[in-house]
């Protein structure tokens, strides 16, 4: 379907390991499409189920998401949404800037993930004492 705003549609760089999987699945995906011929419904997915169909996302997470969490002995309540919210909370963590993981995610304005994620920041707080302890004193050899 149609994307819920216009900052949807956005480009997101992703790591080269993930392009080179992408474009692997894709190849694959091609392959199938050539085999299945006038049957595969080709909508231009880049994930689909056999025969070019949608994703019916219970079935993905049946299938394959649920499976993953237990494999990677994770709790079987966390839904596939989770990810994002994973991703977010890593890149804060690593100090990413608020404002980059804001528009990675598409939201419109920093406010909104900062109060979404403002958990992460108390855990940044020591952290950030060092810093400016750092900045005051040991650059000037003072305390």
């Amino acid at each position: 379907g149609e994307p819920k705003t216009s900052r949807s549609r956005r480009t997101v760089p992703f790591p080269a390991s993930v392009l080179r999987a992408l474009f692997e699945h894709k190849r694959k995906q091609a392959a199938e499409r050539l085999k299945a011929g006038a049957s595969y419904q080709n909508n231009g997915l880049v994930f689909a189920m056999e025969g070019g169909r949608p994703i019916i996302l219970r079935t993905l997470d049946r299938l394959h998401f649920k499976p993953t969490l237990k494999r990677a002995k994770l709790p079987q309540s966390f839904r596939l949404y989770d990810l994002r919210h994973s991703c977010a909370t890593l890149l804060l963590v690593a100090n990413e800037h608020p404002k980059v993981v804001s528009e990675r995610l598409g939201h419109a304005s920093i406010t909104l993930t900062l109060d979404t994620y403002s958990h992460v920041l108390p855990s940044m707080q020591q952290a950030a004492s060092e810093k400016l302890e750092g900045i005051l004193f040991k650059q000037t050899g003072t305390q």
